[in-house]
């Protein structure tokens, strides 16, 4: 085999070449001493690296050389950074320590090159992603965000010289890059970086598409060049005349982006129209650079029609990364569709170079997102309850989805995720304004908490002091600060109610001579199937158990108390037995000859046919008709269960029992003139009392009807049930709780 001829001469001045090339990038940002600091740095790389070489068999010194050379050209970075750059694999493969960093070059430095080596293990070739490690890494994000910047530098320069590494850890590089490196790059801003790295990770994990799309690109490329031409000229012109300086190129889209078009929308290539995009890049004064925007969209909307969908505003409202631009999508003139970029140099440099042109820029945007966002990732990092998993999962969702945003009636703007609702805005409004929210209006109109909000709505939140946080409603929100207000809303809300439901009670149980202990308490938590007494305290707060049950309770416990069994005449519990029950049968036919048999409906569960039923002998009061779910029936039974009689409704269609049903649903126009159309004329039922209560733009109403049977109730609740603004129609047990 022949030996490979190493000149190393040849080598020596390469590198020098390299060096210069990364002095000169340096330039803009370079300050007195900082050439000799950079030097230093190259000196000690150099010497530390000077018998390693990379797979490819160069010089390892090329590789920090070039990640320095990302940081400063790419991405902006200073100094400071460009040092670390250099010195970023010495600490990790020489004998070279960070005690030697910090004395050579600082503190500074030296906890940037900690940072980066620690982050290195994340993604070493030998482990997947640990979500442990990550979490580290991006704590150290919150920290110095350029550990993150040139770590980014390092993976891209990898991805670029990545065509000599074995198949298995180009896969496992590609699979990284996709799934973090490039959403971080788009979190930071770096979109120019972010297509690279998407472009170079589909290059080895799609190859065939990959070489599909960039050949069919290169086959249309002089026809693509000859069209951008055709459309800028004319748009050249007039800006030009309008006295605005701009600089107008045509950019080709990512293969990954065309790639991913074709996918969403199941087209082949040929169809995907926005094959590139169209840049106006102006140079304006900052007071100017808002006007001289919309001016350049008045001048490209007046040569080709705009598609009024597509205009997107991040001027107004920048990306919480720091993106400015203004989108727009136009008719060319050759009948294609053309997206058009106008934005202003240093909004062109925020966009290309991210976070890095923030601190460039600092005095002009104290409060930028991006600050907020490495705020909101340091929260979420320190969140000691968050599992490393959920976390990463959590992390994926709120900081790399897109956001909305989103208006109050005056106008502030709040940024939300994506999906959020209605009453993810309340909460973020303020945690009293979600605790109350019953509504929202949307652009004026009214819309249920759950509704999905869209860019750019205007949103105007209903409150109502009877309002407090249910239970459902963490099935509506989306993010993290609504969900942990309504935990502990409904942890504390539940303890006030059953506070004032223990007095009411006490009050209650003093008028029906109960006496008010804990045996009794606990009696009653039992009799109402409840699991604790503050189940029982916060039911009794709420209106659910009121005295007509606890009348229930107390004639129960006289049934044990005053009339034990012996003291109930065994013939006359016969009697009534043999004057129920049919010739051939032993069950109660209802509904057959109720002016015989002297039975009434029990109130506490108010049956109707098709109702499970039984029959109770009361002393005195005949036979009562208990539905056989009805809170008493169980102690029925068992106690008494020599007076249940086995009972069922006969067919006869033509009799009529009351029943009642709660309504609620969001107020609109008409709605109780729908309701008893569905009800009167739909199902011919007749309506005994309706009540009706609206507020603030919810409905809610009690209404009380006759029902032939439990069939032909289930299907009128149906019914109900599609009237438009109509959130629930349940049955409700007795006629008592309607009023």
């Amino acid at each position: 085999m022949k030996e490979l001829v190493i000149d190393l001469e040849v080598e020596k001045n390469e590198i020098l070449k390299r060096y210069r090339a990364l002095l000169r990038a340096c330039k803009a940002t370079m300050q007195k001493g900082d050439k000799a600091m950079i030097r230093k740095a190259f000196d000690m790389a150099l010497e530390s690296h000077k018998d390693m070489r990379r797979k490819s068999g160069e010089p390892y010194i090329y590789h920090p050389i070039a990640v320095a050379q990302i940081a400063a050209e790419e991405i902006g970075l200073g100094t400071t950074s460009i040092v670390c750059a250099l010195l970023h694999d010495v600490v990790e493969d020489t004998a070279v320590t960070l005690d030697d960093i910090e004395r050579e070059f600082g503190k500074k430095v030296a906890k940037i090159i900690d940072g980066l080596t620690k982050i290195s293990g994340v993604f070493d070739t030998n482990s997947s992603l640990q979500a442990e490690n990550f979490r580290k890494m991006l704590l150290t994000l919150a920290d110095d965000v350029r550990v993150i910047l040139i770590k980014l530098a390092d993976r891209l320069h990898n991805m670029r010289t990545m065509e000599f590494m074995p198949r298995d850890k180009q896969l496992k590089l590609s699979s990284e890059t996709i799934y973090l490196y490039a959403p971080l790059a788009h979190r930071l801003g770096l979109y120019a970086i972010k297509s690279e790295l998407e472009d170079l990770s589909m290059k080895y994990t799609e190859h065939e598409t990959y070489q599909f799309i960039k050949n069919k690109l290169n086959e249309k490329k002089a026809e693509r060049e000859k069209f951008i031409r055709d459309f800028i000229e004319p748009v050249k012109k007039v800006i030009s005349a309008q006295d605005l300086h701009s600089d107008i190129f045509g950019r080709p889209k990512s293969i990954h982006s065309i790639w991913n078009k074709m996918k969403k929308k199941a087209i082949p290539f040929e169809e995907v129209y926005d094959l590139f995009a169209i840049r106006i890049i102006l140079d304006s004064q900052p007071d100017q650079e808002k006007a001289d925007c919309w001016k350049a969209y008045s001048i490209v909307t007046d040569l080709y029609r705009p598609n009024p969908d597509r205009l997107r505003d991040w001027i107004s409202s920048p990306k919480a990364n720091g993106y400015e631009s203004l989108h727009t999508t136009v008719m060319g003139p050759r009948g294609q569709w053309v997206e058009v970029q106008i934005r202003t140099k240093r909004m062109n440099e925020i966009a290309e170079k991210g976070f890095a042109a923030h601190w460039k820029y600092k005095e002009s945007s104290s409060d930028s997102g991006l600050d907020l966002w490495v705020q909101k990732v340091r929260e979420m990092l320190k969140n000691p309850d968050s599992n490393a998993l959920d976390f990463l999962d959590d992390f994926k969702m709120n900081l790399f989805s897109d956001e909305i945003f989103i208006f109050t009636p005056k106008g502030a703007l709040i940024q939300l995720p994506l999906n959020a609702t209605a009453l993810d805005f309340a909460f973020e409004i303020h945690s009293d304004v979600g605790a109350s929210c019953i509504g929202a209006k949307v652009n004026h109109k009214l819309v249920p908490l759950g509704y999905k909000l869209q860019n750019g709505d205007q949103v105007e939140i209903i409150t109502s002091g009877k309002q407090t946080p249910k239970e459902d409603w963490l099935n509506i929100v989306v993010t993290a600060k609504a969900k942990a207000k309504i935990k502990s809303s409904l942890k504390e809300e539940k303890r006030k109610i059953a506070d004032d439901g223990k007095e009411i009670l006490e009050r209650k149980m003093k008028s029906l001579k109960i006496t008010y202990n804990s045996d009794n308490i606990y009696k009653l938590s039992y009799f109402f199937k409840l699991q604790s007494t503050q189940d029982l305290f916060y039911n009794v707060a709420k209106g659910l158990i009121d005295m007509k049950d606890l009348r229930e309770f107390v004639a129960s416990e006289k049934i044990v108390e005053l009339k034990p069994q012996d003291k109930i005449e065994t013939d006359q519990v016969q009697n009534l037995l043999r004057s129920v029950k049919t010739k051939d049968s032993d069950i109660l036919l209802i509904g057959e000859d109720m002016q015989k048999i002297d039975y009434k409906l029990a109130n506490c569960c108010n049956p109707i046919p098709g109702d499970d039923v039984f029959g109770f002998i009361t002393v005195g009061d005949g036979i009562k008709i208990h539905r056989t779910n009805c809170p008493n029936a169980t102690k029925l039974m068992s106690n008494y269960g020599y007076r249940v009689v086995k009972a069922r409704w006969t067919n006869q269609q033509e009799l009529a029992f009351l029943t009642g049903l709660r309504i609620t649903g969001i107020d609109d126009v008409g709605l109780i003139n729908k309701l008893t159309t569905v009800i009167s004329n739909d199902f011919k039922v007749n309506i005994r009392s309706i009540t009706v209560d609206s507020d603030n733009g919810i409905f809610e109403g009690s209404i009380m009807v006759y029902v032939n049977d439990t069939e032909h109730l289930d299907n009128l609740i149906k019914k109900l049930n599609t009237v438009r603004g109509i959130t629930s129609v349940t049955r409700f047990d007795s006629i008592e709780k309607a009023s």
